[in-house]
């Protein structure tokens, strides 16, 4: 097979230098960093002993398999000696603010996916080396002078080999995919560890015999569609690394949402839940049908002066579970209510999607249950 190289529109006759730049456990970290008490134990950012659900979770809780999304009880379940620490994303994002200054003076294409993560494309980088890797490995030390914190990179000729690449040598480690190293690597890839692929899907191509993206590249773009759906062409591309998306500053949130105007004004608290319920179920159907999780759920909830307020809360890692989509709709309108105590519209969206592309989804829904 010969591989071929896009088109760099940005920067035409030049492949391009991209990198992906994630934060190592990034809210705990922090709490780590400015708690030395808290350094080396397994901590959890958010939620408590009995109720809530886990922001983020130190890499000395992942040991016991607990992590983001997870509700409180069962992440104390698995590590007994958890630590729950409250989260304060108004110290988040200052630290995300340093890191980010760091990433514009080397280049203005920054495309930031969350708090903690970002792309960068430095094929005419602003200052330092012409090299992708040594300015990786500058800003990775960059940031630690300013935060005192650790990041992992991946660096490669397109995004999505970037952001495979960053989780490779995690924590504290950088990965490089060159063009001619591209289908050896991907031959050799677990489709598990395929960014866009998901457990669901990853476990769904085991039973069918596909273990590696050499395993999937045996197959053609229409046996793809076949076998999974449009989504199927995507995998196509991938595996190939076909992958031409520029880096891109100004990149819009997608995210799948469903919203629900009532007939009668709710105002109590356990019927607003079994709305929730409701708008969660539609939502997470959506989500699962696609296999496409997010990190970021945003509750809308519409007084019936037509006041809207919007609570959002993000995560570490996908929230992949029902249950847990749940809990945490639950949890942040029982934070709100007391401002919100009436309502007559809720409304329910899951961003910061795994699998990027496509415009954000409002599910269609009728103005009110059967």
């Amino acid at each position: 097979m010969k591989w071929k190289r896009k088109v760099n529109r940005e920067h035409p006759g030049k492949a391009r230098k991209i990198i992906h730049i994630d934060m190592d456990a990034f809210f705990a970290s922090v709490e780590q960093r400015d708690n030395p008490e808290l350094r080396g134990k397994p901590i959890a950012v958010g939620g408590s002993k009995m109720r809530g659900v886990v922001a983020a979770a130190s890499y000395e809780a992942r040991k016991y398999g607990v992590r983001s999304a997870m509700p409180s009880v069962t992440a104390k379940r698995l590590c007994p000696d958890l630590i729950f620490v409250k989260s304060n994303f108004d110290k988040y994002r200052e630290v995300s603010d340093l890191i980010r200054e760091i990433f514009y003076s080397y280049t203005d294409l920054v495309e930031p996916l969350s708090l903690d993560e970002a792309y960068l494309d430095v094929t005419e980088p602003k200052r330092g080396p012409a090299s992708a890797t040594l300015i990786a490995q500058a800003i990775r030390e960059e940031i630690v002078a300013a935060t005192e914190l650790t990041a992992s990179a991946g660096i490669s000729f397109n995004k999505f080999l970037a952001k495979v690449a960053s989780d490779i040598n995690k924590p504290n480690g950088m990965k490089v995919i060159m063009p001619e190293d591209a289908p050896a690597f991907l031959a050799a890839l677990p489709v598990e560890d395929f960014h866009g692929i998901g457990k669901v899907t990853a476990a769904r191509m085991h039973k069918m015999g596909y273990r590696t993206g050499g395993d999937l590249r045996k197959l053609s773009e229409m046996e793809m569609a076949q076998r999974f759906g449009k989504v199927g062409r995507h995998y196509y591309r991938i595996v190939r690394a076909l992958d031409d998306r520029p880096v891109n500053p100004n990149r819009n949130r997608k995210s799948v949402g469903a919203e629900r105007t009532y007939s009668e004004d709710v105002s109590t608290l356990s019927v607003m839940k079994d709305k929730i319920d409701w708008l969660a179920e539609k939502v997470f159907q959506y989500l699962e049908g696609r296999d496409n999780f997010g990190r970021t759920v945003t509750l809308k909830m519409k007084s019936p002066e037509f006041v809207i307020h919007t609570r959002s809360r993000s995560f570490s890692g996908e929230i992949r579970k029902l249950q847990d989509l749940k809990e945490i709709a639950h949890q942040l309108l029982t934070e709100n209510v007391d401002e919100v105590p009436v309502v007559r519209l809720l409304g329910l969206s899951v961003s910061n999607l795994e699998r990027e592309g496509g415009e954000g989804v409002q599910l269609l829904l009728p103005f009110e249950e059967e």
